[in-house]
């Protein structure tokens, strides 16, 4: 395989292509599935089959739609096949040879998380398939899909995407197997892989592909990774070895202050002395007079600032990273790898990264530049049919039974008005997967398809979310485009809000406005989760909030309360969090309600000590607060948290081998993640005897007792060693009762403690895909919103 490379091509809009020929056929209804469905539209063959691990769903929220009505709206004829047999090559044959390629995704989650909890038990539901059924899918989906489609069409390109091809683009720490494995990329064999949001990405290889461009030459393409032969030396382009840690970056040569200003490569004369008619290199009138001169006057040292030579262009620089063997074997260089990784995720400025695996190099492009405005209103304004598919609808042609379709469900009525986040939380694979600088939609897009959603079957007038990643990010970014342009910090708002940052949120409040001022709008949720430091900024958003748009209990994630773990984070501190719930709770009273704020933390993470857990678990004891549910750390691919996690190091500090390198108290072995969890679930006397334990073992027995300053009891009561999850009846709060996590609303009277009400449906859900969404995005509806927490 030959390779050419030429820098990536600037951005072309997703509407300036000129059409496939197949764009005479019109937009399907649904996406064909099967020959049948294609003879239907009057095709007799796909220019692209997508293969994805979802069940197909034809909403904006799922990946496999979006990418399809994308390619549909360039001309293109597109079938999907969803959740095909992956043990049968005929399943992959279904639709016929595909003219230009397949695309594949193992769907809106990595299969391994989907499949897997953050203690490595198998799930006994998938919330992305027809009746939650589980085992819909393979573990490593895109591997196994890769390797069907090319036994089924050796000849046919397979270019892999999605969430799980994005987090494992390059060699990366696999939770599962507890070991470093290989890119995705190397492993699956496959001709191109597309990172992040693939829209344009995947447009140009199509219409590239139908220009009957081999795909080998595809490699100036945004977003894009690929393989070439190791040690191929691209023209033009500059390597910047970044392969080993502590070693010198760029030297120049110092000036020598005594050489002559006409030197070649020397110092020119500046200041005063330029100007002075009596310099050493001002001119005399007689030779003898001039030598007399330099004799008599002393040698002046003019200091000025070496002139540095100009840096590389960025967009003709590759830098080589560790090589796979290196971080499977050293995971200091692991740690090393991760920093450069991250480093190189601004648009604006990142530049090209090769990582060597054995005999052949993954080259990987750098990230696509954003959608604009109009794009985001193209993407979400095609027509989708905004339900799943006929093929899984009962006999009354419904999908609410047990052909559910619970991630369906949970974003059925919800609208996605943004992607990305600034926040960079380091176990988040927002940044890698969607970038940090925020895509929004304009008002006008948001209104129509609150107003198409009006017309769907079952809407009772509730819009369950207005949101993204982050709820209140909406039209935020830097306040210049050159520094934005610029900038290689991970984080907009850690440890502190950038001052270049905008935080208005006027352009939040009125949207929301407008959408519940909409005929046959009862009410509009926010269902997102909320970045409350910036809320505080705006007093006029937070009071629209908590006045309009909070269902009785808000939930926000602070995730600690202790500043070792949140500094791992990239959180901020646990006072933002107490001057948002005083507005929280000034505002709930000024507006005649009782609500609830009802925060999540997180086990087990990264430099998070056992005395860490136990401040916490003391905090929301004082606090009246019972978790339900626990998150617990999970090491998604390729986050900076799961780098900090398999080395053991804090890659956010930068990475040495010496005692400058920061090292992090990783949490490991099921005794202390089982500990971080009870300390979490400080009122299940399931969890007591390990407390007393673990407290007499830190020299803190003085928690142990029955007062309320104690955090545990002496006495033990009967206990089956499990524990059994709130009740999901809500009930009227009494005075002077513990909360719930997931509701906000207080146990019911007579129940013990902790079997208070839970969140019902969405509780449910939320608790199913919990611990994916804090490491790869799992919550079923998270990449409706983005949320990839």
């Amino acid at each position: 395989m030959s390779h050419a490379l030429t820098p990536p091509r600037p951005a072309r809009a997703l509407t300036g292509y000129k059409p496939f020929w197949a764009k005479r056929f019109g937009p399907a209804p649904f996406l064909p599935t099967t020959r049948q469905e294609m003879e239907a539209l009057g095709w007799d063959s796909c220019d692209i089959v997508i293969v994805t691990g979802d069940a197909y769903v034809d909403h904006p929220s799922f990946g496999m739609a979006v990418i399809g009505r994308v390619l549909e709206a360039q001309g293109f004829r597109v079938g999907i096949i969803p959740q095909p047999e992956w043990n049968a090559v005929e399943s992959f044959q279904v639709l016929g040879r595909p003219n230009l390629f397949f695309g594949i995704a193992a769907g809106n989650m990595d299969s391994m998380i989907n499949h897997y909890t953050a203690d490595r038990r198998i799930r006994s539901d998938d919330a992305y398939t027809a009746g939650a059924a589980a085992g819909k899918r393979p573990d490593r989906a895109t591997l196994v899909y890769t390797q069907r489609c090319q036994q089924a069409y050796k000849d046919v390109p397979v270019v892999i995407g999605g969430i799980e091809a994005s987090l494992r683009r390059v060699a990366h720490y696999d939770y599962w197997q507890d070991k470093v494995r290989r890119s995705i990329l190397a492993d699956s064999k496959a001709d191109l892989l597309v990172y992040g949001n693939a829209e344009r990405a995947i447009v140009e290889i199509a219409h590239r592909l139908a220009r009957r461009e081999p795909v080998e030459t595809m490699t100036d393409i945004r977003g894009t990774a690929f393989l070439v032969r190791s040690g191929f030396a691209p023209q033009g382009f500059i390597e910047i070895d970044s392969s080993e840690v502590d070693l010198p970056g760029r030297v120049d040569a110092l000036p020598n202050p005594y050489e002559p200003p006409d030197h070649a490569g020397g110092n020119a004369i500046e200041g005063p002395e330029a100007a002075d008619p009596t310099v050493i290199d001002a001119e005399p009138a007689e030779p003898a007079a001039a030598a007399a001169a330099v004799a008599e006057q002393p040698i002046t040292i003019v200091p000025r600032r070496a002139a540095r030579p100009a840096p590389p262009p960025r967009d003709r620089t590759v830098i080589r990273m560790p090589s796979y063997e290196q971080v499977r074997a050293d995971p200091v260089l692991y740690a090393h790898a991760s920093r450069v990784l991250h480093l190189e995720t601004n648009p604006g400025n990142a530049r090209a990264l090769v990582q060597r695996h054995g005999e052949r190099d993954v080259w990987i492009n750098p990230p696509p530049l954003p959608l604009n405005t109009p794009e985001m209103d193209h993407v979400f304004d095609l027509p989708y049919a905004r339900s799943p598919h006929p093929r899984y609808a009962d006999e009354f042609g419904r999908h609410d039974g047990a052909t559910r379709i619970p991630a369906w469900e949970m974003i059925r009525f919800s609208v996605n008005i943004m992607r990305g986040c600034f926040g960079g939380c380091t176990f988040c694979s927002i940044t890698e997967h969607e970038g940090r600088i925020i895509q929004s939609r304009s008002a006008d897009s948001i209104v129509r398809e609150v107003e198409q959603m009006r017309t769907m079957p079952g809407f009772t007038g509730v819009v369950s979310d207005l949101g993204g990643p982050t709820a209140n990010m909406y039209r935020l970014g830097c306040k210049s485009p050159e520094i934005e342009a610029a900038c290689r910090k991970p984080s907009c708002v850690y440890p502190d809000i950038c001052q270049n940052l905008r935080t208005d949120h006027g352009p939040l409040v009125k949207i929301y406005r407008r959408v519940r001022a909409l005929p046959g709008i009862k009410k509009v949720l926010i269902g997102s989760g909320l970045r409350y430091d910036l809320a505080v900024k705006s007093l006029e958003y937070t009071r629209e909030l908590v006045s309009h748009h909070v269902g009785g209990y808000l939930k926000i994630a602070p995730e600690h309360t202790e500043r070792g773990p949140l500094s791992k984070m990239m959180k901020p501190g646990i006072g933002s969090y107490d001057r948002f719930k005083q507005l929280f709770d000034q505002f709930s009273a000024e507006a005649g309600k009782k609500q609830y704020l009802i925060p999540y933390f997180i086990a087990a993470h990264p430099g998070t000590t056992d005395e860490d857990m136990m401040n916490l678990a003391l905090w929301l004891k004082q606090n009246g607060f019972k978790a339900d549910q626990v998150q617990t750390f999970y090491p998604s691919p390729m986050a900076t948290a799961t780098a900090m996690y398999h080395s053991g190091l804090n890659p956010l500090k930068g990475v040495h081998r010496d005692e400058r390198g920061e090292r992090v108290d990783v949490v490991r072995g099921e005794r202390r993640r089982r500990l971080h969890k009870a300390f979490l679930r400080w009122h299940d006397p399931n969890n007591w005897p390990l407390l007393r334990e673990a407290l007499k073992e830190m020299g803190r027995a003085d928690l142990i007792g029955n007062g309320k300053h104690h955090l545990i009891p002496t006495y033990q009561p009967a206990t089956d060693g499990s524990y059994q999850s709130a009740r999901r009846k809500n009930s009227t709060p009494s005075k002077g009762t513990v909360l719930t996590q997931h509701t906000g609303l207080p146990p019911r009277a007579g129940l013990p403690c902790g079997r208070g009400p839970s969140a019902g449906a969405a509780g449910g859900a939320a608790a199913r895909g919990a611990a994916p969404g804090r490491g790869a995005g799992g919550k079923p509806g998270s990449v409706a919103k983005g949320r990839k927490r």
